[in-house]
């Protein structure tokens, strides 16, 4: 498959992610477990809709755990994360046309990633007070578990017809976990989407999103590293 037709995959497949997740945590009135189940919906969709062209990793932090376990190239992965991060720019701003249509004035946090005192007021009710470190680690660690369950369902000796419903069920755990403590990235072109779009006059989503930049890549390249233990090639 030549990289022009995975970046497209890769585009539509993240526009798709942010459009479902984001739009259902914006206008679905569903609560945490709604939003959840949204984003695990979205994935298992993609993965059953465009894996076979590109392999749906919809995530810059997926595409950098999957060439740190050596199974893309770098270029290629430059290709993806250009791609993913286009896609979800342009799902921000359909959900922010969406916004503006039904008259519903400043966008606030916009589904936007944030930590510490100041997001927990502009979030909302049911959101925690948790500060840079918490949020580093959570979003790390729940990264290095997506991306262990990704490697390994699309791991060659696995079961890989079963791989997007894993992978979507995982990401909607995940949410669970984390939309109260920092709205759940896990994924830096969602975080990167929302936070353009975003606009509070108390706390500013861009001045907070190196943190859901960097802990999902870090959580991804651990990952990376460790399922070559866990499952070494055989020679």
């Amino acid at each position: 498959m030549k990289i022009i037709n995975k970046m497209l995959a890769e585009g539509f497949g993240t526009f798709v992610l942010v459009l479902g997740g984001c739009g259902t945590a914006l206008f679905g009135h569903v609560g945490f477990l709604g939003v959840a189940i949204a984003f695990g919906l979205t994935v298992i969709a993609m993965a059953y809709g465009i894996g076979h062209v590109s392999g749906a990793h919809l995530n810059p932090a997926v595409s950098f755990g999957v060439f740190i376990n050596g199974r893309m190239s770098f270029k290629d992965m430059l290709c993806y994360w250009v791609a993913q991060i286009i896609g979800a720019i342009v799902a921000g701003a359909v959900l922010l046309a969406v916004w503006k249509a039904a008259g519903m004035g400043n966008t606030g946090v916009f589904a936007a990633n944030g930590f510490g005192s100041e997001f927990q007021a502009a979030a909302g009710d049911g959101y925690l007070n948790v500060g840079w470190i918490g949020a580093f680690v959570i979003e790390a660690v729940l990264t290095f578990v997506f991306l262990m369950v990704i490697l390994g369902a699309t791991d060659e000796r696995s079961n890989t017809k079963a791989a997007g419903l894993a992978i979507g069920l995982t990401l909607t755990l995940i949410h669970l976990v984390s939309i109260p403590l920092t709205n759940t990235s896990v994924n830096p072109a969602r975080s990167i989407s929302q936070a353009i779009f975003s606009d509070c006059t108390t706390w500013s989503a861009c001045g907070q999103l190196w943190l859901f930049i960097v802990a999902p890549l870090v959580g991804a390249c651990i990952a990376g590293l460790f399922y070559k233990c866990v499952a070494p090639k055989e020679k």
